[in-house]
């Protein structure tokens, strides 16, 4: 089993090494999804429990929770 990863392994490795074209795909692909992440943060999942106390965050949840079931009900 050890020898198995350890083949799989050594072919990515030499893989990555031998690569032209490839590293530099690979680094814009890693910006790319980099880029995308902090897009979507910013804009899409923006901390809505920020500045509450703990008893306001659960009363929040609960809230939430209780509609989207009642929903599916």
């Amino acid at each position: 089993m050890k020898n198995t990863f350890k083949k799989i392994y050594c072919f990515y490795i030499d893989g990555f090494r031998n690569m032209t074209w490839g590293r530099e795909l690979w680094w814009l692909i890693l910006l790319k999804v980099i880029i995308l992440f902090l897009v979507l943060r910013v804009f899409f999942f923006q901390p809505v429990l920020e500045g509450m106390s703990m008893e306001e965050k659960s009363e929040h949840v609960g809230e939430e929770l209780s509609d989207k079931l009642d929903v599916k009900m």
